[in-house]
């Protein structure tokens, strides 16, 4: 890797191992709403596994009025030790405000 390149990925946090849960989750919710354009509403869960990160994170799929009825998803996100993005899916859906059964 050229040393510009490697300065580059440094300076944008990638590259760098992610240090701790806080790190792991923003950088989850970062890879996540770039990859699939909506916005992340917050983070449910984080967990450090073998290959790096286990993040939910939970997002605002379709807004509407009011917001109660706005649907939410809560996505599995898997980085890895430096903040790359090994894999994503969707876990579920729900409406704002409805109760975990």
């Amino acid at each position: 890797m050229a040393d510009r390149e490697r300065r580059e990925r440094t300076e944008s946090g990638v590259g760098t191992r992610v240090r701790g849960p806080e790190e792991a989750a923003e950088r989850a919710r970062e890879r996540l709403a770039g990859l699939i354009g909506h916005t992340t509403e917050g983070v449910s869960a984080v967990c450090r596994a073998e290959e790096g990160w286990h993040v939910c994170v939970d997002v605002l799929e379709v807004p509407r009025i009011p917001d109660t009825t706005s649907l939410l998803a809560t996505y599995e996100v898997e980085i890895d030790h430096h903040g790359e993005l090994l894999r994503y899916r969707r876990v579920r859906r729900y409406r704002r405000g409805a109760a975990d059964e």
